[in-house]
């Protein structure tokens, strides 16, 4: 990891692109390579050692995804320092938090936000001494006599003048030696700074290698932010193949960055497929009655072809090859394309459930999903399919070598292994609570392993406990509605109460349209989610999706919200996930309503 970048940059020199992203004036992708790359990564780590930063200091980047967070954490790499990554929309809290938490004197900011958020802590944070700036664009405080732009700082260390300091702090990295602090997104209770070492990444990176198949050929998108664990260590594997980081500054541009760079692979949660689903079953909704029939079919014999016989290993009958090998030049290529998917090789999926439609969906499309299963403090993989094994569709695949797998209370998952964390940050009772005498992570998950595939059931603090003694999955409820096309999020209420219920945030277009076209009446989103017609309408799909749930699993009564759920409330962390106890305050009012007599 310390020279990594300098060691692929030997090999592949200018002649190859490392890391490309898009220039939104231009509106067009420019490339660095490789050897472009590494000298930005020898600059950072001198004009870092120019600013007296000491070995495991610990160096705060708080932006969104962009080609010169990559290179900060290389040159902090460089010199045996410290990354720690800040969630891009970061509140002013939590960079407080984990500013004062990890004592860090210098941070990164990518934009006005990240900027004017981190400006207005620092009276606040006693260690703080200079934010360095990315984008020339920003504004600074007329009061700011701390910062520099990125310009700036890079001439710091264009000299290379601690160019023996960089190569010996390098050589003196030993694997137990800290290379980032990970906060985590805090559904249930305080942020916690996962700690990883380089005999982490040195562990996971090999093992991934051993089961997918990952080339120098690649390009591969960089959706997810780099905060993330998942798109972390993803990359860092991406890199030391040689692979092209294609990196997606916006989020809500990934449609169009996806059409625009045509990757051969991306890490992507189940939300994004879902989304991509929920359009598809749209165009196909919309679509005339000969077309409709025809993509139906194809998905049809998409998923027959390699949900039933070549994910499994099994050979598909010469009939069903031949008819999937017609669709799969015409309709499912259209299909790609115009996702912009046509080059797909594979594509990681993790962090959530991943509803078994959804996941055969994308399999009937040709696109080889690979499901996993990992944490912050596992390096992210624990298991994932394996690319020449059989894949069963809800599992989350095999663990990976090196790591030991066992099974506590309620079928929790124990792990043990070098991939994963010792320690949280400064956090010794949080740490100690997390292992039991042998040695085992407790991960807090539940789950089985079947024919040597891991299946993930329940996370412990999430199962609901009705006031009737029944106990209540919530994940397993709401990964089977969101596949619904006017359903874009729920959330389960069950705890302590006579029934299971829902909070509903409907897809408003979706709805509208169909309200305007059953004649319903509305001025607003308010008026529409109350209407009671309109209920009935979700209520009654509902009905139909839950049907294979026990009797007392079942939602008997749902709130159509007017508005989503949303970070600024605090209802979702920085990874999406819903923040049940915040939910559960933030619409008492409604949640009551629903048990009302």
């Amino acid at each position: 990891m310390a020279v990594l970048i300098h060691e692929q940059a030997k090999v592949y020199g200018t002649g190859k692109t490392a890391l490309s992203y898009r220039d939104y004036d231009s509106a067009t992708w420019k490339e660095i390579s490789w050897q472009q790359f590494s000298d930005t990564v020898a600059q950072v780590s001198n004009a870092l050692l120019e600013l007296g930063v000491g070995e495991q200091e610990n160096i705060g980047v708080f932006t969104q995804n962009k080609p010169e967070g990559v290179c900060v954490d290389f040159g902090t790499y460089g010199i045996r320092a410290v990354s720690i990554p800040f969630y891009a929309t970061s509140s002013e809290a939590q960079i407080q938090y984990m500013i004062n938490d990890a004592s860090v004197r210098f941070v990164f900011v990518g934009e006005q936000y990240q900027y004017d958020t981190a400006f207005r802590v620092l009276k606040m944070c006693p260690t703080l001494e200079r934010l360095v700036i990315f984008d020339p664009k920003v504004e600074k405080n007329p009061q700011d006599q701390v910062s520099m732009y990125w310009d700036e700082f890079l001439a710091l260390g264009s000299k290379l003048q601690h160019a023996e300091e960089v190569a010996r702090r390098a050589s003196a990295v030993e694997l137990d030696d800290l290379v980032n602090i990970l906060y985590t997104s805090g559904t249930t209770g305080v942020s916690k700074g996962v700690t990883l070492t380089y005999r982490m990444y040195a562990a996971a990176i090999p093992a991934n290698d051993k089961v997918m198949d990952l080339t120098e050929h690649d390009v591969v998108m960089c959706f997810l932010p780099f905060t993330h664990v998942f798109e972390r260590a993803w990359s860092y594997w991406c890199l030391s193949r040689g692979c092209q980081l294609a990196i997606n500054l916006r989020p809500q541009d990934i449609q169009m960055t996806l059409r625009e760079v045509h990757p051969t692979c991306m890490a992507a949660v189940p939300r994004f497929w879902e989304k991509v689903y929920a359009g598809v079953q749209e165009k196909i909704a919309s679509s005339g009655a000969v077309q409709r029939k025809l993509m139906l079919d194809a998905l049809a014999v998409g998923k027959k072809y390699n949900v039933e016989y070549k994910i499994r290993g099994l050979e598909p009958p010469l009939p069903l090859k031949l008819r999937y090998k017609f669709y799969e030049k015409t309709i499912i290529a259209l299909l790609k394309k115009t996702l912009g998917l046509e080059n797909a090789n594979f594509f990681p999926t993790a962090g959530s459930f991943i509803p078994p439609a959804i996941e055969e969906f994308v399999h009937a499309c040709g696109i080889k999903m690979t499901a996993g299963y990992g944490m912050t403090e596992t390096t992210a993989t624990v298991s994932c399919d394996w690319h020449h094994s059989p894949v069963s569709i809800g599992s989350v695949g095999r663990v990976l070598d090196g790591i030991e797998i066992s099974f506590g209370e309620q079928n929790e998952i124990l792990l043990r292994g070098d991939t994963i964390t010792k320690q949280y940050y400064r956090k010794a009772e949080i740490t100690a609570a997390s292992y039991d005498d042998e040695g085992w992570f407790h991960t807090g998950d539940c789950g089985y392993l079947k024919d040597s595939e891991l299946y993930l059931t329940d996370r412990i603090k999430d199962l609901f406990k009705t006031s009737n003694g029944k106990y209540i999955s919530p994940q397993a409820l709401e990964s089977k509605f969101v596949v619904d096309r006017f359903i874009d999020e729920v959330a389960i209420i069950a705890d302590e109460r006579k029934f299971v219920s829902a909070l509903v945030i409907p897809d408003y277009n979706l709805l509208e349209k169909w309200a305007r076209d059953n004649a319903i009446a509305f001025e607003s989103r308010e008026q529409l989610c109350a209407n009671v017609i309109v209920n009935k309408m979700v209520m009654d799909r509902i009905a139909t999706l839950q049907q294979e749930f026990a009797h007392y699993e079942q939602v008997k009564r749902i709130t159509l919200l007017p508005q989503p759920f949303s970070m600024e409330r605090g209802e979702l962390t920085n990874t999406l996930k819903i923040k049940r106890p915040v939910i559960a305050q933030n619409y008492k009012a409604q949640i009551d309503a629903m048990y009302e007599e």
